[in-house]
């Protein structure tokens, strides 16, 4: 197989796979079995748009601009404090998980919305995809194949992530489980807004 495409598959694959914000919005809603297939679709179309953007150049441009990341990892860790919070919120406040996860505040609209948040107002997102996708890119003459290889990691993993979690569900049937995923996914959240506000002073 194309060595190209190897280096862009494993590369790729060796960056998403780290816990983060947005996999673990991804994580939840595959638990909740609710707007799974929009949720993955949109990940993975998204990290296929940075990708392509990191390979073909736009990442030499953004690295160029380092006001422009600081900016970036500020309103950042903004977004995530906030969804730290409501995680918070849901965990301990809600009067159960059974009503929490049938809430109708659950739309697809506001699925697709935070998704978008947690995907586009990640700074790490431009760092792993347009940054350091980009720059290892530049070794390879193929670098389309690099760029198709890459592609794929992300399709397997957000769409592995998201129906994978199915069976994990007999494990999330009571509220105190929801209520340790929630607090997990808050720790997860202040700690990575933590580092990017120390980033962007």
């Amino acid at each position: 197989m194309n060595i190209a495409f190897l280096s862009g598959f494993f590369l790729s694959l060796s960056l998403i796979v780290a816990i983060g914000p947005q996999n673990a919005f991804v994580l939840r809603q595959g638990l909740m079995r609710k707007h799974v297939f929009p949720i993955v679709l949109f990940c993975t179309l998204s990290d296929i748009i940075l990708i392509t953007l990191g390979v073909f150049g736009f990442g030499v441009v953004i690295s160029e601009l380092t006001w422009l990341s600081k900016y970036m990892f500020f309103v950042g860790g903004i977004w995530l404090t906030m969804y730290g919070i409501l995680r918070i919120k849901e965990a301990y406040i809600a009067d159960s998980y059974l009503e929490n996860l049938n809430s109708d505040k659950t739309t697809l609209k506001l699925a697709l919305t935070n998704c978008a948040a947690l995907t586009w107002l990640n700074p790490h997102v431009y760092i792993d995809t347009l940054i350091l996708i980009g720059t290892v890119s530049v070794k390879y003459e193929d670098n389309l194949f690099f760029c198709a290889g890459a592609s794929l990691a992300s399709v397997l993993f957000f769409f592995s992530l998201g129906f994978g979690a199915r069976i994990l569900s007999p494990l999330m049937s009571s509220r105190k489980a929801w209520q340790v995923l929630d607090g997990v996914i808050a720790i997860i959240m202040f700690a990575i807004a933590y580092s990017m506000f120390s980033e962007s002073f």
